[in-house]
């Protein structure tokens, strides 16, 4: 008799709370996969600017192997042409600056920036500009440091 008692008193859920608690779960459920969508992008933004600074880097290391007179030194800005790396394009400007000292003579010393910019592949917001920065000095003795 007290078996029949206490099943009668034993109750599941219903299906009104079932119910709630799948839409409770789906609703955090679609919330994380938009977060792990999020983190994805984000990390082939990752890549995609890892790439860019290997491109610079050859930029750099290209620039470093010419003579410190020659004509690809020379100042100004230079945009290239695309470069295609992993299948991504990206944008290169070279900016060439001689440095001067205070009385305006020249150094020798010129300011190399390279700014890569992804155009295609990802979303216009991960599209960040890695600009990579370096000297380079001639073999020959002259003024470098700044005079006052």
């Amino acid at each position: 008799m007290d078996n029949e008692i206490q099943k009668k008193n034993e109750q599941g859920f219903t299906l009104i709370e079932t119910s709630i608690a799948l839409v409770v779960m789906m609703v955090v459920a679609l919330s994380m996969s938009s977060l792990f969508m999020y983190s994805f992008q984000n990390n082939v933004g990752g890549n995609d600017r890892a790439l860019a600074m290997a491109v610079a880097q050859r930029q750099v290391e290209q620039l470093r192997s010419v003579g410190f007179d020659d004509a690809t030194l020379a100042a100004g800005t230079t945009t290239l042409p695309t470069i295609t790396v992993a299948n991504r394009n990206y944008r290169v400007v070279r900016t060439i600056t001689d440095e001067t000292n205070s009385n305006g003579t020249l150094k020798k010393l010129k300011k190399i920036s390279i700014s890569v910019t992804p155009t295609t592949g990802v979303k216009s917001w991960q599209r960040t500009t890695v600009v990579l920065v370096s000297h380079r000095s001639s073999l020959a003795t002259g003024p470098y440091a700044l005079t006052q």
